[in-house]
């Protein structure tokens, strides 16, 4: 073992020249005034009692200036000889936030034989400084020169090999832990635990916990934080349930995380045990109080999530960024609204939610509107924001400021292109007819999930192109990604869009055989548009009266507007009557209606229709337009005057028409 640790600590010290300078030039930038936002303030704590009166002054030491006076006198008096006031000064030079690191490496090596305590303050230090090839460098030369080990010098060895890829390093390290005899420590054990399951390798940590007869909080904790992270939050609340039935008892961050794990599952039993297990040990940590907020409201108690908000007795903008995002994805934007503009300090993840809140509830402007607001505030979209607002252009055709947001922010590198950010581009450009601009990102892209396949088929299907649906759909196949249900909407959608019924007919009938995918309410009502469109209204109304679950008005509608195309009014008539059972106050089902039978000349049936709307006292909802000038979107209703340039803008309609009529006439000469 100590053999294999040696040949990674020559490949570790094997790097190139200009590797070596980057660390000498790090080095050097190790200074108080460099570090010190980075570094861990100084523990001068210490279990024993100090009354020399230069060791009395060095433990309120504040800088370096004042270090160095001190290690004067120790040098005068001789007391830099003995071991504790030594490993005292060096403490803090490596881990004061006014230390200095090089001044402490200085010391360090004028020491004959360095205790345990100091090599562990240098591998310390080195973490702290974000070197941690350095550090795990001083646990190696530990090993070299047989410098006896403590459980803190496993868990800081462990904290260094972090930042390596792969298991091989830390593994190393267990090994050793079990040689020497650590293994029955918690304190190393626990270490194990934290490693594996920081890095997701969940059956590692869970083994090492197994395996330990002693465990304590922090040991549960650990590993019940390790399931939540990783979103495996049946394993987690299953180890809480154990936890508890072991009688030990949770501390703050056990609860968070257990709260976490019951914010993924939406289990709200779970959660309010933990709330009564906080009002028993009468908790107010403003961190938990907020983990318990983020539970109800995503677990859709907005009840319980507003009554402990109103109790609180500090927020921060956690707290009110919870309630905008719970009324948010509940359609209460009103009451979002008010939290939002309610928030004291905002954060650009409150703006985010807001943002996101009105994009998902079908309100593209205002989130535009917002975005605007939040840039001209001064600050700075994450990734988050920027997905938001692409969808949002998406909605409102906005190709202008999508375009925008992908040159500015990810061309211009000032956003990592990650794989959403890209998905959201994808279906940016493919919904507002960019299917080229699409498809160029889609190729571009390094790595790709389910998500980005969907949005190209999606996309193409869209703007009518079926064959490179399917054809991308063979790539996804070839590439191994298993299709899921949203891929046989699209695919579906596509075989409709361009007539491709054998095609739409195959892939229904095998999703489920080949692909385990069982079709649902959408994908029937994919092939009942298909079959509809081609003309196969018989065989489309059998395929709605054979689905094995109730129809949705998808399947209806897509049959009536079928009729339409293909003047059939009796199926029509069914069509409706069953849309009407589904929703009696859409007033698009009594129009498309209506029109069907004026243009087979039905007109005791277009009365009998409009008698049906007025008893029912559905009023047509009037047609709309949408259109952006300068970034700004004006709406117009059918004939409508309320513009104040509604003359003028009539005036030039009128021009287009004869205009249009010129080149009718003209055609026909």
């Amino acid at each position: 073992m100590k053999k294999a640790l040696l040949v990674i600590f020559i490949s570790l010290c094997s790097t190139p020249k200009r590797q070596w300078q980057y660390r000498l030039e790090h080095h050097k930038a190790l200074s108080s005034t460099s570090v010190s936002t980075n570094r861990t303030k100084w523990n001068s704590k210490t279990n024993m009692v100090i009354t020399h009166p230069t060791l009395v002054v060095m433990e309120s030491c504040s800088s370096m200036h004042q270090l160095r006076q001190i290690q004067a006198r120790m040098t005068l008096t001789g007391l830099i000889s003995h071991t504790f006031p030594l490993s005292r000064l060096l403490a803090f030079c490596a881990l004061a936030d006014a230390g200095d690191l090089r001044h402490a490496l200085r010391l360090f090596r004028r020491v004959p034989h360095p205790n345990t305590f100091m090599w562990n303050t240098m591998i310390r230090a080195h973490l702290n400084a974000r070197i941690p090839t350095t550090a795990f460098s001083f646990f190696l030369l530990m090993l070299r020169r047989h410098v006896p080990f403590d459980s803190k010098t496993f868990l800081f060895a462990l904290k260094a090999c972090e930042p390596f890829s792969g298991p091989s390093l830390g593994e190393s390290v267990h090994c050793l832990v079990r040689k020497t005899g650590f293994d029955s420590e918690v304190l190393a054990r626990n270490g194990l635990v934290r490693f594996y399951a920081e890095r997701g390798w969940l059956k590692h940590a869970r083994q090492v916990f197994d395996e330990m007869y002693v465990k304590d909080v922090v040991t549960w904790t650990i590993m019940i934080d390790g399931y939540a992270g990783y979103e495996f939050s049946d394993e987690a609340l299953e180890l809480f349930g154990l936890m508890l039935a072991g009688d030990v008892e949770p501390n703050e961050v056990t609860l968070i995380a257990v709260l976490s794990a019951c914010s993924q599952k939406g289990d709200l039993v779970m959660g309010k045990r933990v709330h009564e297990i906080m009002e028993r040990k009468n908790v107010r940590c403003l961190s938990l109080l907020n983990a318990l907020l983020d539970m109800y409201v995503k677990c859709g108690n907005l009840m319980a999530a507003r009554e402990l908000f109103d109790g609180m007795e500090t927020r921060d903008v956690f707290s009110w960024t919870s309630m905008v995002n719970g009324h948010a994805k509940c359609g209460d934007l009103e009451s979002a609204r008010e939290f939002f503009d309610q928030t004291p300090r905002k954060n650009v993840v409150c703006w985010s939610a807001m943002i996101a809140g009105y994009s998902q509830n079908e309100k593209p402007g205002e989130s535009l509107k917002l975005f605007h607001e939040m840039i001209g505030e001064g600050f700075v979209p994450v990734e988050h924001t920027l997905v938001s607002m692409l969808s949002a252009c998406g909605q409102l055709s906005c190709l202008s400021l999508g375009c925008w947001i992908h040159q500015y922010f990810v061309d211009g590198k000032r956003m990592p292109l990650s794989v959403t950010l890209a998905n959201a581009i994808i279906d940016m450009y493919a919904k507002c007819g960019g299917i080229d601009a699409a498809a160029e990102v889609f190729s571009a892209m390094l790595e790709r999930n389910v998500v980005s396949w969907n949005s190209m088929i999606a996309g193409y299907a869209a703007n009518g192109q079926a064959k490179q649906a399917v054809e991308v759909f063979d790539q996804m196949r070839n590439m191994g990604f298993q299709p899921d249900d949203i891929t046989f909407v699209s695919l579906l959608t596509a075989c409709s869009h361009g007539g491709l019924v054998s095609e739409g007919r195959e892939y229904f009938d095998t999703m489920e055989r080949n692909y385990g995918v069982k079709p649902k309410r959408v994908h029937y009502a994919c092939m009942v548009d298909l079959l509809g469109r081609t003309g196969l209204l018989e065989e489309a109304y059998k395929l709605i009266t054979n689905m094995p679950m109730q129809p949705c008005e998808a399947a209806w509608g897509s049959l009536l507007n079928a009729c339409r195309i293909h003047s059939n009014v009796e199926l029509a008539k069914l069509s409706a009557l069953n849309l009407l059972c589904l929703d009696a106050k859409d007033s698009g089902i009594y129009v498309l209606l209506a029109n069907i039978c004026a243009n087979e000349r039905k007109w005791g049936d277009v009365r009998k229709v409009r008698n049906l709307m007025r008893e029912k006292g559905v009023k047509k909802i009037p047609g709309h337009s949408l259109i952006e000038i300068n970034g700004e979107f004006k709406e117009f209703l059918v004939a409508d005057e309320s513009h104040p340039q509604s003359m003028e803008i009539y005036k030039v309609l009128e021009e287009i028409f004869l205009l249009s009529k010129l080149e009718d006439f003209d055609c026909e000469l």
